[in-house]
């Protein structure tokens, strides 16, 4: 190949004009006054984004079911969880045993016993 000659020094010359600023990030991650962690400004819980990927959702899925969701934010929320996965299952399984007692709490003190009935009897008045 006449007129093509590696030349080492130029390409090292060129790389290290090219610098690339590396920082750390943190996820996009917010603990509210109800201890319920949330993504970026949205509503959206970890909970949430979790469970979709454990499902087998990728990113792009995931922000297809909640727009309101960053891209970057989501691939640093995945990524993460890839890193915390021990404390993450430990946040999920409280959360999940919270809302079993509340739900436990709500349905005692609102028994749904004869719910149906007076609802349809309600709807025949």
């Amino acid at each position: 190949m006449m007129g093509l000659r590696y030349q080492p020094l130029n390409c090292l010359l060129r790389l290290e004009n090219m610098r690339l600023s590396i920082e750390p990030e943190t996820a996009p991650l917010t603990t509210g006054q109800d201890g319920v962690v949330r993504i970026g400004k949205s509503r959206v819980t970890l909970d949430t984004v979790v469970y979709a990927f454990k499902d087998g959702a990728n990113a792009e899925e995931i922000l297809g079911r909640y727009p309101s969701l960053q891209s970057a934010d989501i691939y640093s929320v995945i990524a993460y969880y890839l890193r915390h996965r021990t404390e993450v299952d430990t946040y999920l399984k409280d959360r999940e045993a919270f809302r079993v007692e509340v739900r436990r709490e709500n349905e005692s003190r609102f028994p749904s016993t004869g719910l149906r009935e007076k609802l349809l009897a309600r709807r025949r008045h």
